[in-house]
């Protein structure tokens, strides 16, 4: 049984990644590496917590002791590295921890797998020849665009927050261990992604979560910053895809080709949520939308383009944001 190191398996995506591939693989041991800072939630996970291929670790990833007995113990071949400080607000009010993560966890992980798997630089050990780092990254280290373009993967990193710089910082350290030592990686940059077990501090599970409660529902600015949305099970296939055929040291962009600015998302949702759950006092969701003061450094727009992914690799979205977005309230009603 091949060992699969799944890092911040917790976490929105990795908990939806992870029962994926528990489910697709049985022939791969997954062993989920996460920290359960506030955004990891085994709770999420129930679905495999007993699964014979499945195992979860509570640890850091900057724990360089902790990872080394993780790739001794269990034979580690490949890791899927989610684990990462994601919030950019956060990321404004306490930059700290996102450095730590995002640049020192990256860092230390590629290393001890190089160790591991390598016993000189451009040189596998025997029977390890196949071992894949998978590096999950995001669009907000391109910056933002205008009102036209794409994001290819060519375009020069731009990030404009601390987070994204944290994971610009990361991207070039997994790249410079495929130049430097011919490591064997792959990273993939995603747009914003939604749908079930996302943490309430998110845009779409806290305007379902506010209009639920009856409370104000908070967007930034003028409501017409422009995101491409992303349904996270079409996420998960794709990095499936990249980490199994995807060619070494390259990076995929992936997006869902779902543009939509803050002002259609909550007009979406508070019309699902009018049919689906209306209110007792017959009053309409949307009007419990208030606007406050746009935070700082805040791209005005971001679109990928998948072109790469879709005509190299055959990825296609099973979502559109219309049916994806229908699923997410779904799940978060079955929730409450």
């Amino acid at each position: 049984m091949k060992s699969i190191l799944v890092t911040g398996g917790a976490g929105f995506i990795g908990s939806n990644f992870v029962p994926y591939m528990v489910a697709k693989y049985p022939n791969y041991k997954i062993i989920n590496l996460d920290k359960l800072t506030y955004a990891g939630n085994l709770d999420n996970l129930k679905e495999c917590e007993n699964a014979t291929n499945y195992k979860f670790v509570k640890g850091d990833i900057c724990n360089r002791t902790l990872v080394e007995k993780l790739f001794k113990d269990n034979d580690i071949r490949g890791v899927v590295h989610f684990a990462a400080e994601s919030h950019v607000d956060n990321s404004i009010t306490g930059p700290q921890a996102f450095i730590e993560t995002n640049v020192l966890g990256t860092f230390t992980l590629l290393d001890v797998a190089r160790n591991y798997w390598m016993s000189a630089p451009h040189q596998f050990r025997a029977g390890y020849e196949d071992c894949r780092f998978h590096h999950i990254s995001t669009d907000e280290v391109y910056g933002a665009l205008g009102d036209t373009g794409y994001f290819t993967e060519n375009t020069p990193y731009d990030p404009s927050s601390p987070y994204s710089s944290s994971k610009a910082s990361s991207d070039m350290i997994v790249r410079a261990y495929n130049r430097t030592y011919g490591m064997n990686v792959t990273v993939s940059n995603c747009s914003n992604n939604y749908g079930p077990k996302q943490h309430p501090e998110k845009l779409i599970p806290k305007i379902i979560s506010n209009a639920l409660s009856g409370k104000d529902i908070p967007i930034y600015g003028d409501g017409k910053n422009v995101r491409d949305w992303l349904y996270v099970l079409d996420h998960c296939k794709a990095i499936d895809l990249i980490y199994h055929k995807g060619k070494s040291g390259e990076t995929y962009n992936i997006g869902g080709h779902n543009e939509k600015n803050n002002l259609e998302i909550v007009d979406a949702i508070c019309s699902i949520l009018d049919k689906k759950k209306p209110q007792a006092n017959g009053k309409h969701y949307k009007d419990l939308v208030v606007f406050v003061k746009d935070r700082p450094g805040h791209d005005r727009r971001y679109a990928i383009d998948a072109t790469k992914l879709i005509n190299q690799l055959h990825w296609k979205a099973d979502e559109n944001f219309a049916s994806g977005i229908i699923k997410t309230v779904e799940w978060y009603l079955q929730k409450k």
